[in-house]
């Protein structure tokens, strides 16, 4: 199989003020999928301009018609699986079965106190993914729902139609523990990890590639466990959280080795940054639409 690419445009523009024109070129470049994060706000864009991932999305779906759409990530941090299924099969109406679900446990951002409740420790945080993936995997799959959970409910929750996608949306699951892992294995159509977070810093690349071995082995060991067969899992790597950073953007080359090395470890799937002035995501336009143009064909 060969490597797709696909790209995450951050919403922080107005969608008349640039928003629309990165989602509508990201298709004329050839993207797979493009995706945005699933947050109130992030990091050092927190006062400044972040608009919600749904009606994002939504507005994409509309001037687009190829180019598959999605979330990396959704997480609990502000979501029920009630109100989120709703909105996903419209989203998935809306773009004629073009949406992946990107969902992870969270983490202990601004989103973890932004509705008033103390940051849930890790542990909460896993126990309540646990729950939240099965349940949304069933609101999703089947007409009326009714569930009584330790931290989420249904009461006859109906999503009819359902998905445009049969029997529902896909899931990429993001995780790199053995629970998260689990979750991947019995409700994901794709595994998402950004890496090892402790490398970031003063790792080497080899010490990423290693780190990201040893999460591919867990996976497949799980999958085994769960008789999940592992070919049918796409495996994404989120990129611009290794130790590399944005340095595969340097240049058509960079990328290809970049890729290449992390093909090896069985990827199917590499998402880049959209390009932003004076972020941790800045990079030359230029050569990042060369890459999109030029580095799929090379990884074939």
């Amino acid at each position: 199989m060969s490597l797709r690419l696909s790209t995450v445009i951050l919403p922080y523009r107005r969608w008349h003020e640039g928003g629309r024109a990165a989602w509508t070129r990201a298709e004329q470049l050839g993207f797979h999928t493009a995706y945005t994060y699933d947050h109130l706000s992030w990091r050092t864009f927190r006062n400044g301009p972040w608009f919600g991932a749904v009606p994002t999305l939504t507005a994409a779906a509309t001037v687009t018609d190829r180019l598959r759409l999605g979330t990396l990530v959704t997480s609990p941090n502000f979501r029920h699986p009630v109100t989120l299924a709703k909105e996903l099969i419209s989203l998935d109406d809306i773009s004629g079965g073009r949406i992946t679900l990107g969902i992870g446990a969270g983490g202990s951002g601004f989103d973890a106190t932004a509705l008033g409740q103390e940051p849930w420790t890790p542990r909460e945080r896993a126990d309540r993914f646990a729950e939240f993936v099965p349940l949304l995997d069933r609101l999703l799959s089947e007409g009326a729902v009714s569930y009584e959970g330790d931290f989420y409910a249904a009461h006859e929750a109906r999503n009819i139609p359902g998905c445009v996608q049969r029997p529902r949306l896909p899931f990429a699951v993001a995780a790199t523990g053995p629970r998260g892992m689990r979750l991947a294995a019995r409700h994901g159509q794709a595994w998402v990890t950004t890496g090892d977070p402790k490398l970031y810093e003063n790792g080497t690349p080899e010490q990423s590639l290693q780190a990201m071995r040893g999460q591919a082995d867990r996976l497949a060991d799980i999958c085994a466990e769960t008789g999940r067969d592992m070919s049918d899992l796409d495996r994404i790597l989120l990129t611009g959280f290794t130790p590399e950073r944005t340095g595969p953007l340097q240049s058509l080359d960079a990328f290809v080795d970049f890729a290449g090395r992390h093909a090896e470890l069985g990827f199917t799937e590499l998402v880049i940054h959209w390009p932003i002035p004076d972020s941790d995501f800045a990079a030359d336009e230029k050569v990042f639409e060369q890459i999109a143009m030029e580095a799929p064909a090379q990884l074939r």
